[in-house]
């Protein structure tokens, strides 16, 4: 399996960066190889998303802007989380009885390539 850059949030707020090569959607655990070089296995119901990043510092600046067209990236949806925060993007398959599902962001000028996004954090999924 490829190396990713991932960001995962967790739903205490809390954030970790590092790579991984084992994450499937279907599994409840994967393993982060963190920034400090540790090995520690993840507990996906444990977070509100996976960020697949271009970079693992990204731009802090940058204002996310969601009306990009993602050319063969599916259904464009509005997704809420819990905490308020709020992502648009585009999704292939969306079934809410799975533990959760990807998507492309449609900011393709933001650092995020695709989010998996944790169905037990999703307050509401909106087709648009």
């Amino acid at each position: 399996m490829p190396i990713n850059q991932i960001v995962i949030k967790f739903k205490n707020g809390s954030i970790k960066k590092g790579n991984t090569n084992d994450f499937l959607p279907n599994k409840k655990t994967f393993h982060l190889n963190n920034t400090e070089g540790n090995i520690e296995e993840i507990n996906v119901d444990d977070a509100k998303a996976v960020f697949f990043v271009k970079d693992l510092d990204g731009n802090k600046d940058h204002i996310y802007n969601y009306e990009d067209v993602v050319p063969g990236g599916g259904k464009k949806v509005k997704v809420d989380f819990e905490d308020g925060e709020t992502i648009v993007g585009y999704v292939l398959g969306y079934s809410p009885e799975r533990q959760g599902f990807f998507m492309t962001p449609a900011d393709l000028s933001g650092n995020n390539q695709r989010i998996y996004t944790v169905a037990s954090y999703v307050k509401k999924v909106e087709f648009i």
